[in-house]
């Protein structure tokens, strides 16, 4: 099958051929026609599946088959995601397979000054790329509206849950109109996707391109058991013996990632941390170094790791283990894509045994286990307590923290948010969130 088949205009079947693409992947394939045909859709496609092309091409062509005759710009799809990184990527999508049609698009989130996109959405746009809070505040001063949304889409869902979006989805959905068509994008299906969906969607087709729950069957997937305070230096010893030239590392705390990044460096290995203390244009930097090369190894946190798009990374370490089982699965997610093959490795101490458990219940398989020569395990160690951070909401990766008020000081109440700080936001008070 080609992208020809699928019922795609001539204009974006170009961009398409432009960008070297002539065989849609699975996700494209279910979900293209399906949308073009107007119909609601809830699609669990992992990271890597090719689902952003698989929303953004149909979304243009519905655009150009519903054009109102009113040509005054407005606002007329949205499409929500929970991070930065993400919002980025997609925006990109929508301008390269849209470069021969004549929307036009932006991009909006927090950690950059809000004025340059009030300037921008008062010119008029017809789609509009989002993370929550930020366009929570744009709409609050006016500088957008809702009103004439024909087309959401929700993309990471389950992601903008864990990370306490779900009151801010809520006040969104309110604002826009009764009669749109509704798309929401999740790589795992937990109870509250389903109560998001049953509540959002509309007789929605179901598409799922890999089983619920599962980690991608191109990665292979591996246990070093590891005394806790050898981590560092067994993971310096495989990158180095196996001459890892790009690797994704995993930890669970920004003071973490931090730490590793300085050992790493200290050892002769170039490497940066991203987490949600770093600037949205170090974190960008950071990011196109890793991609460029020029950074051997990338240290992130979950939510900073969000929205990270490279077609070809072969390696994913998980330095420590999430507390959450599904984490997992994104992490993994991130390499063996595309139809390459990855590899996914896991640090795991005594202490992250009951966490290994859980993943490999999640997965329904036993994740093989292999002990490295001079890092075998001390037996007579006992496994502590992992701490519970911040007392946050059980499906919430720990280790981000509360978010800070404008003067620094920690906000006391969540205000239906995680205890997590998300990866969106740079600093916040009452009045003005800067989302």
């Amino acid at each position: 099958m080609s992208f020809t088949t699928l019922g795609l205009n001539e204009a974006i079947l170009r961009a398409v051929k432009e960008e070297g693409y002539t065989t849609p992947t699975p996700i494209q394939k279910q979900a293209i026609p399906v949308i073009l045909e107007g119909r609601d859709i809830l699609a669990g496609a992992q990271t890597g599946t090719g689902k952003t092309a698989g929303f953004t091409l149909p979304l243009l062509q519905r655009l150009g088959e519903t054009a109102p005759e009113n040509r005054k710009k407005r606002v007329r799809a949205l499409i929500l995601t929970p991070t930065r990184e993400l919002a980025a990527q997609v925006h990109e999508s929508v301008r390269t397979y849209g470069k021969h049609l004549p929307f036009r698009s932006t991009v909006i989130y927090g950690g950059v000054g809000i004025n340059p996109q009030i300037q921008t959405l008062r010119k008029g746009v017809d789609i509009v790329i989002a993370t929550p809070g930020r366009l929570l505040d744009l709409i609050g001063q006016k500088a957008l509206s809702l009103a004439h949304v024909e087309f959401l889409i929700l993309d990471e869902a389950d992601r903008m849950l864990d990370m306490g979006f779900i009151h801010d989805i809520k006040k969104i959905l309110a604002l826009l109109p009764k009669k749109r068509q509704n798309m929401l994008f999740s790589a795992t299906f937990s109870n509250e996707i389903k109560r998001l969906a049953d509540g959002l969607l509309d007789k929605p087709v179901l598409i799922e391109v890999a089983r619920r729950n599962t980690a991608s069957e191109q990665v292979e997937q591996t246990v070093h058991p590891v005394d806790k305070k050898r981590k560092p230096a067994l993971l310096t010893h495989l990158i180095s013996e196996n001459d890892w030239r790009q690797v994704l590392v995993f930890t669970r705390t920004k003071h973490g990632a931090n730490r590793l990044s300085t050992h790493l460096e200290k050892a002769g290995i170039s490497s940066a941390a991203i987490h949600g203390n770093k600037s949205q244009n170090a974190r960008t930097k950071a990011l196109a170094a890793f991609k460029d090369g020029n950074v051997r190894v990338l240290v992130a946190t979950d939510i900073a790791a969000r929205g990270i798009d490279i077609d070809q990374l072969p390696h994913v370490v998980n330095y420590e283990l999430p507390n959450v089982p599904e984490d997992y699965v994104h992490r993994i997610g991130r390499t063996g894509r595309a139809g390459n093959e990855g590899e996914a490795v896991s640090l795991v101490c005594v202490d992250e045994d009951a966490l290994l458990r859980n993943i490999e219940k999640l997965i329904k398989r036993t994740i093989p286990k292999k002990t490295v020569n001079g890092f075998i395990p001390d037996p007579s160690i006992e496994p502590e307590p992992i701490r519970q951070r911040g007392g946050g909401r059980k499906r919430t990766p720990l280790g981000e923290g509360k978010p800070r008020g404008a003067n620094g000081s920690r906000r006391s109440g969540s205000r239906g948010r995680s205890q997590n700080k998300p990866a969106e936001t740079s600093h916040s008070n009452r009045n003005h969130r800067g989302r």
